[in-house]
């Protein structure tokens, strides 16, 4: 054994607690081949919001895993990863500012309340009295619901799913025989193939079976471009759009950008130059996201200017509430979830260092509210690390390690399509509609809630609602049935809090 190896062992208790240094760096490399997808999928859905660069949110996602991965390792001693989590992502960039119109900005100061506020509940213990007040059957149905609505993302963002005017939603077309079918044709069949390689890489048990499937994609992606007529141009795009003509040609490989129509209804799509600078995402981290929380956060004047005081006090509320409601759920349930797999339950079947963890937890997530990105949590995909037999902190350090690395690989990653990225997406969601197994679905008082929970979350793109909706028909049904006696004061006051939201904010 080296100086240095005998080092970390002595440090750690390697030996002690049955493993080695070679063990815990193949354990931290597991789980971040299984869990650095997040790179590419996170920076891809902020830079939807069109004020954030793919480039500078792929560092914010780097740099907030970094911090929370040696977070959870330093005050835990657990072998687990932290990042921002699918879902509450979706739910920042779909919900929040796409459809309750506050700006990215403003979002973050929701994060940041969360992260507070998990804080306060880790300290004093009210985190076990909320945990407590939400009933068995919907703490089953929201990672359900998640996993569902970011499923429903990532089928649009490939584009296998659009907008229809006449029943909401579609089919892409997948028709080839028109005009330049197949341009539009080839992303679709990409995200279809890129599922079915990672569903079927998982099912051989390869590591980091979604990070290839995404690449994979991504590689066939060009490969199929070489088919498609001017997809490597970088022509400019003229569309009327009310003549519905089109003069030029689109540059597919990079993407447009398009501008507001003119008098005549003109507008101008123009090519992007992908930029494979090093240093331009460092560069666009220090002027579009850092900090945001503290210079242009707090600014809610237009928002309640145009929606009122009242609705912004219940919004701010509800909205905060949801983020740490399901940070906290999403949190407990992966920590016991990923220490099972490893055999690190203690002698009562607990987590060791339970509320370390969760305090790790909410430090992370108001480190990433001031970096820049959405809830900071646990990754569940840090069960192929304890799988793999990371026992120690040593196993964090080297997966934060590692995510300092991909950090300069920004450049390759931006070549990345969204159909390739959108794989990860509707895989993970997969992953999560497995706890609908454990729903009692032939009890009507059990399945009414769980059933609205998942379905209201996709359906009306907000997690919240999905939450609102099963704890209102949960206590109705008690109420109804005559066993309102059994529901607790928490619940019911948490359900006053979003029946609020329903009848005078949205």
């Amino acid at each position: 054994m080296s100086k240095f190896n005998a080092f970390l062992d002595k440090k750690f208790d390697l030996t002690k607690k049955g493993t080695s240094v070679k063990t815990e760096v193949m354990a931290g490399l597991t789980t971040f081949m299984a869990m650095v997808y997040i790179l590419m999928v996170n920076a891809g859905m902020f830079a939807d919001l069109g004020v954030v660069s793919y480039g500078a949110m792929y560092i914010v996602t780097a740099l907030s895993a970094i911090v929370g991965t040696v977070l959870i390792g330093l005050l835990s001693g657990l072998p687990l990863a932290q990042a921002p989590g699918m879902g509450l992502n979706a739910f920042f960039v779909y919900t929040i500012c796409f459809g309750f119109g506050f700006s990215y900005a403003n979002t973050l100061v929701f994060i940041l309340i969360d992260g507070l506020v998990f804080i306060a509940l880790t300290a004093t213990g009210l985190r076990k009295k909320i945990f407590e007040a939400i009933p068995a059957d919907i703490k089953k149905a929201i990672p359900a619901g998640i996993g569902l609505f970011i499923a429903f993302l990532g089928l649009q963002n490939a584009g296998l799913v659009v907008a229809d005017a006449s029943t909401g939603v579609t089919l892409g077309s997948m028709n080839l025989l028109g005009t330049n079918a197949w341009a539009g044709v080839m992303p679709l069949v990409v995200c279809v193939l890129g599922v079915i390689a990672i569903a079927a890489m998982s099912k051989k048990n390869v590591k980091g079976a979604i990070l290839w499937g995404i690449l994979g994609a991504g590689v066939l992606y060009f490969l199929l471009g070489l088919t498609v007529p001017g997809f490597y141009s970088t022509d400019t795009v003229i569309y009327n759009v009310l003549t519905e003509e089109a003069s030029g040609r689109l540059n597919y490989f990079g993407g447009y950008t398009a501008s507001d129509p003119d008098v005549l209804g003109n507008v101008t799509y123009t090519a992007n130059k992908l930029s494979l600078s090093i240093i331009q995402p460092f560069k666009d981290f220090g002027t579009q996201a850092v900090g945001k929380v503290f210079t242009e956060g707090f600014n809610f004047g237009p928002w309640i200017k145009e929606n009122g005081a009242g609705q912004f006090i219940l919004m701010l509320v509800t909205t905060s509430l949801a983020f740490c409601l399901v940070d906290m759920f999403d949190t407990l349930g992966t920590l016991y979830g990923a220490c099972k797999s490893g055999n690190l339950l203690d002698e009562n079947g607990d987590v060791p260092n339970m509320n370390k963890a969760m305090m790790a937890d909410a430090i992370a997530t108001c480190t990433g509210a001031i970096l820049g990105t959405s809830t900071v949590t646990t990754f569940v995909e840090s069960s192929a690390g304890t799988a793999a037999g990371g026992k120690t902190a040593l196993t964090s350090y080297v997966i934060a390690a590692l995510f300092a690395v991909a950090m300069f690989l920004s450049p390759i990653a931006q070549l990345i399509p969204s159909c390739a990225t959108a794989t990860a997406l509707i895989y993970v969601g997969i992953l999560m509609m497995n706890n609908v197994r454990d729903i009692e679905w032939t009890d009507p008082a059990v399945a009414l809630p769980a059933f609205l929970t998942i379905a209201m979350m996709p359906f009306t793109y907000n997690i919240s609602f999905g939450i609102g909706f099963g704890l209102i028909s949960h206590v109705l049904i008690k109420v109804c049935t005559g066993k309102a006696k059994e529901i607790s004061i928490a619940t019911y006051v948490l359900t006053a809090i979003f029946l609020l939201m329903f009848l005078f904010t949205h």
